[in-house]
């Protein structure tokens, strides 16, 4: 599959705090991770689909929060993708810590600044598939920000560009 083009997204999801009845209570924390399998799959209604990695944290995140959101990297983004791709870190919340991002309206999850495109999302349906989960979203929100550029790709094993 590493012949494969594809390209290169960030999904993200805004884990539930620990109480949302207590104010005091620890707030929930934003979680991303990078993706190649995503794909349209429906206009009407408008559905798209995720692979996720079974017991990876967004499938686990994922399986109890319905609501999450996909930016569509540009060719400039590679640090985003690189960063969100790296394997066994503990926390999330330093990741974001310097990325530009806004917060989705619908699913309170990041929305990377720059991105070609953004979406945010409502689980419609989980199929298990191997070694992986496939989540598939209603699209809520579509919006395509300033993000300037070619899309980023992945292709052989590396980060590349069009042309």
């Amino acid at each position: 599959m590493s012949r494969l083009a594809a390209g290169v997204v960030l999904v993200t999801a805004r884990e539930p705090g620990l109480d949302p009845d207590d104010p005091d209570a620890p707030a929930g924390e934003d979680v991303g991770m990078t993706a190649t399998a995503f794909l349209s799959v429906s206009l009407d209604p408008p559905l798209v689909m995720v692979s996720l990695r079974e017991g990876s944290r967004m499938d686990d995140l994922l399986a109890e929060q319905p609501l999450w959101a996909v930016s569509v990297l540009a060719e400039s983004q590679r640090h985003v993708a690189g960063r969100f791709a790296m394997k066994g870190r503990i926390s999330d919340r330093l990741l974001f810590e310097d990325i530009p991002y806004v917060r989705g309206t619908e699913s309170g999850a990041p929305l990377i600044g720059g991105a070609l495109s953004t979406l945010e999302c409502r689980t419609e349906q989980t199929v298990a598939a191997g070694d992986h989960t496939l989540v598939i979203g209603r699209v809520l929100t579509a919006s395509l920000p300033a993000g300037e550029g070619g899309p980023l790709l992945y292709f052989r094993g590396r980060y590349r560009q069009l042309g």
